[in-house]
Formats: C-alpha cells, structure tokens, sequence
C-alpha cells in the first residue's frame, strides 16, 4: 500500500489538471459563441464599371433608301440641328420624275382654263339662243313662224344646256387629275429626299463612314449621333448589393484602376428588375450565373468625360 501522503499528492494533481482541462475548453467555447454574433460591416461605397452615353442613347445614322454619296456636308464632332443635312446621294432619277410631274401638273392647270372658257362661251352662245327663242315664240303666235322652226330654237337652247353640263363636268374632272398630280409631285419629292440623311435631333456627330463616291445600301448604318443632352454613366450593380442602390444617392466618376476623381454625379436611375451582363460581357466563356441591375448616374461636368469611355462609377449607399 502506498503510503497516506503520496496517496493525497496523486489526488491533488489530479484535480488541479481536471479544473484546467474545464477552463480551456470553456475560452474555447466562449470564443466560437463571439464568432458566431459578429455583425457583417457595413457597406459605405459600391463600384461598378460604367461606360459614359448621352442621357437619350446613341442612335446610329442609315439611309432609307440605296444610292451613291455625292457629297457629305458636315464633319465629325459638329454640332448638328434637327433636319440638317448631313450627306446627300445622288438623285438624278428622282430629279427627273419630280420636273415630269411638275410639267404634267402645268399642262393640267392649261387644260382647266381652256375648259373653263369653253363653258363662259356656251353660256353666251345660251343667252342669245333663249332670247331667239323667245322671239319665235311670239313670230309662233302669230303664225309669222312655222312649228318646225320654233322647234329648232327649242332644241337649240336644250343642245347649249346640255353641253354646259359636260363642259362643268370636265372642268370638275380636269380639277380631280390637278390632285392626282399634286399627289405625284408629293411621292416624287419624298422619294428625293429618300435620298438626303438628316439629323434627326439637335446633337452631335460622333462618327461617319461615308465617302462621297461610295454606293450605300438600304437601312446600312453609316455613322452614331449623340442627342443633345447630359450625359450619363451607365453601370451595372451586382445582385449583392443592387438593394443598396437609391436614386438620389451621389457618385463620383474616376478613370479605371485610379483614385483621381473626373467629376462627381447623381443617381437618377436604378432599374426596378435584375438582369443578365450586357456591359463588356465580352468574354464567351463567362458562365456566371450573376446578375445586375442597371444604374445611370447624371453627370454634374460632362466635360471631364468623353462619350464612350469606360470608368469606374462608385456610388455612396450610406
């Protein structure tokens, strides 16, 4: 038997490793229950890639109609007005149909005077038959007339009347064909003007791919114009933090991959659905499955930035 004293030592230690053993494992325990509470930190900024547009978008200029360029009237980065030329195609066939019903529209307006004078002189030629008649009406009466002639001053005056009719029906028909060919000369003048491109704003002309001499096809774009306008920069927001996202919120716009600030903005739009990529999804291989609401940012210096750059937009969610 081991001897009281040693017995009591044993005992002692091993309480001592006992009540150790506990503690550790109760820091341990306190340790994964703080882990456990920690609050995610606060969002203050959100960055997107953006591209800067005019506020009404990009609209790229075509032709309606094929024709070869004859002259191209204004240059790139031109401050253009609504209905301004920009190029004109040759036009010689539609020229040429238009001075056709230009002539075939005076001969018309000749064909209704002429009809119109013929009507003035039956009616002259009715005035005097109606007083001829008359007069044998009473040469009748008293028997100084036969019947065979009073009948022929009867048929006179209803021979005049009639062709009064006709020539007033011509002269309504020959004004019917002056529409018909106003009409013409409207499609001619349209289908000239087919042949002209126009601004279809005030804006700016950002490019043009038009030489003069160079065949253009029907509907083929030619060049991109800006409307006037502010300018934006438009970005998509990843789904994580799209809710964070308000109109009203401020911005600033810096260059890609640097902390200068080109000009500060307001978040004017925030698109009320998510959406697949559309901005410089580029690359095929992409298959993630992420998506993102888009958000437009009115710029308060549009000078500082030019149409088409690519930045980086961070906007201010706290």
């Amino acid at each position: 038997m081991l001897p009281f004293r040693r017995l009591f030592c044993v005992f002692s230690v091993s309480l001592i490793l006992a009540s150790c053993g506990g503690k550790t494992d109760q820091t341990a325990e306190q340790k994964d229950s703080v882990r456990t509470v920690q609050t995610p930190k606060q969002i203050g900024d959100v960055l997107g890639v953006a591209v800067i547009e005019p506020a009404a978008r990009i609209s790229q200029l075509s032709a309606e109609t094929g024709g070869v360029v004859k002259s191209v009237n204004v240059q790139i980065g031109q401050q253009l007005r609504k209905g301004q030329v920009i190029l004109t195609m040759d036009n010689e066939v539609e020229s040429a149909q238009l001075r056709q019903a230009n002539v075939k529209i005076g001969t018309q307006q000749d064909a209704i005077e002429t009809a119109r004078q013929n009507v003035q002189t039956l009616q002259i030629q009715l005035q005097k038959a109606e007083v001829d008649l008359k007069r044998n009406e009473t040469l009748f009466a008293g028997k100084a007339l036969t019947r065979k002639e009073l009948d022929d001053s009867r048929y006179d005056v209803q021979n005049l009347q009639q062709q009064i009719r006709a020539s007033e029906a011509q002269v309504k028909q020959t004004q019917g064909r002056i529409s018909e060919l106003r009409a013409d000369i409207q499609y001619a003048t349209t289908i000239a003007g087919l042949k002209t491109v126009k601004a279809p704003t005030d804006g700016t002309l950002l490019s043009l791919d038009a030489k003069v001499g160079q065949f253009l096809n029907s509907n083929q774009s030619i060049g991109d114009f800006a409307p006037a306008g502010p300018l934006v920069a438009v970005t998509e927001i990843d789904e994580l933090f799209a809710l964070n996202v308000k109109v009203g919120q401020r911005a600033y716009i810096r260059p890609q991959g640097s902390n200068e600030r080109l000009t500060s903005g307001t978040v004017v739009l925030a698109s009320p659905y998510l959406r697949k990529k559309s901005l410089f999804s580029d690359n095929a291989a992409n298959l993630e499955d992420r998506r993102v609401r888009e958000v437009r940012v009115q710029l308060d210096d549009p000078s500082k930035v030019i149409i088409g750059a690519r930045v980086d937009c961070l906007i201010t969610v706290n």
